[in-house]
């Protein structure tokens, strides 16, 4: 998660240093003991069930026929079942009938799967219940392993390749976030402890590991640290705020009516904020790492810069990626959600009563809530660190150039003629006039943006 923004920058005071370990390591520490008071160690194992016998076999022919006429049915409705028909040769590869060639009907029906020869699907046997002696075979689904697999590698190996050792450690965080997630959060909430305590505690722990992992451990990644942990704990009081608002009860999906049905003590109001706070951590630590990145580079450029020159720079940065993060997010949750934006089309309701139905109404709070807690994260990060960047660091001398980019020696050139050079630059031309100071700089309130 996040992108790589790092480069050499000078040393921090030893003094910022210290405050920061004083901020970040008990807040890390709060962490670790909340997630020990909510780890689940009560958490319920699913009931044993009588699983259905499930093999693997391949495709070796499939013959269609016309299907039967249906039996007696009522006026108006179709008179021939729905296809397709025919028959499937499949060679069973493991079980009682390895090796030997067995005939299943063609898979029909809303979602069955579409075979052809060479295909490589899943059988399952089903006994007669007339005759346990008599045993069928169906097939239920397509092998998806081996494609899954190497989507994987190709993955995995597209990151390597361009991040290195960077992409290495972004491997690693996200095995590390999938890990608290399956360990962690999920099994937390199946235990019954509060989910929106449970998901603020698990991104907690995500974000400590994933951020030093993939960044290094540094006044930066600690200041991106602050932001995310500031921002979450925002974005999951607003959501509480929201949902308690809007009514929202957390039945807005089929999932959670059919999750209800088989677990009744789970708390669906709270995975509803759960939901959102663990979905709005991944564009949280992006945006927070790039700003302090940002206000880094910056004070690296230009030494001189004030405090409140990083901030304003900085959040003219913040700005334009949040113009396009904001379009992801709410993207992001209208392609989960494109069956359900679907069925609402078909709806004859009133578009007033569409949109404030619970179904809808939930996409749009969650959107809504993880937009606000985004937007709050950049002056809260910016700020944090145009005031570590600048603490302990008194401005550079007159004429002292910036750091250089690579190892090479350079020159320095003579005050007067850098000064010069610097007045010929900034010095408008005799047509706009208008925006500039008496020193010939532009105006500093005055946005950097190129006009259409």
């Amino acid at each position: 998660m996040g992108a790589d923004h790092t480069r050499s920058v000078p040393p921090t005071p030893p003094g910022v240093r210290r405050i920061l370990i004083v901020t970040v390591v008990p807040l890390f520490l709060v962490t670790l003991v909340a997630a020990l008071v909510l780890w689940p160690s009560d958490a319920p194992r699913p009931e044993a069930a009588d699983d259905i016998p499930r093999y693997h076999g391949t495709v070796t022919r499939v013959v269609t026929e016309t299907c039967p006429p249906n039996p007696a049915v009522p006026e108006g409705t179709p008179t021939t079942a729905e296809g397709p028909c025919g028959t499937v040769t499949v060679r069973v590869q493991d079980g009682p009938d390895a090796d030997q060639e067995v005939q299943t009907p063609i898979p029909a029906g809303p979602g069955a799967p579409r075979v052809s020869a060479g295909d490589e699907i899943i059988l399952v046997s089903l006994i007669d219940p007339g005759d346990p002696s008599t045993s069928t075979y169906n097939i239920a689904e397509h092998q998806r392993g081996k494609p899954l697999i190497w989507l994987a590698v190709l993955f995995a190996a597209a990151i390597v390749a361009f991040g290195r050792l960077r992409g290495l450690a972004a491997l690693a965080g996200l095995a590390a976030s999938f890990a608290i997630l399956l360990i962690f959060v999920l099994p937390g909430i199946s235990a019954g402890h509060p989910p929106l305590a449970v998901a603020i505690v698990g991104s907690a722990l995500i974000m400590f590991v994933v951020l030093y992992l993939t960044h290094g451990v540094s006044a930066q990644t600690s200041v991106a640290v602050l932001g995310t942990l500031g921002s979450l704990v925002l974005t999951g009081l607003l959501g509480l705020a929201a949902t308690r608002a809007t009514h929202l009860t957390g039945f807005g999906s089929e999932d959670a009516t059919t999750l209800s049905m088989f677990r009744a003590d789970v708390d669906l109001h709270g995975l509803l904020l759960a939901g959102i706070i663990i979905g709005s951590l991944g564009v949280l630590d992006d945006v927070t790492v790039t700003q302090a990145a940002a206000v880094t580079e910056l004070r690296h450029a230009n030494p001189n810069f004030s405090r409140r020159e990083l901030y304003r720079s900085a959040t003219r940065v913040g700005r334009a990626h949040i113009a396009s993060v904001v379009n992801t997010i709410v993207l992001a949750y209208a392609g989960a959600s494109l069956p359900l934006l679907l069925l609402l089309t078909a709806d004859s309701r009133a578009l007033g009563q569409i949109v404030t139905s619970e179904f809808l109404a939930q996409e749009i709070v969650r959107s809504a809530v993880a937009t606000l807690g985004l937007i709050a994260a950049v002056p809260l990060t910016t700020a944090l660190a145009a005031l570590v960047t600048t603490a302990g660091r008194g401005p550079a001398p007159v004429g002292t150039p910036g750091p250089p980019d690579d190892d090479t020696p350079r020159t320095t050139r003579p005050t007067t003629d850098r000064a010069e050079a610097l007045h010929a630059l900034s010095t408008p031309p005799t047509r706009n006039t208008s925006t500039a100071t008496p020193s010939g700089w532009p105006e500093p309130d005055r946005s950097t943006d190129t006009r259409w």
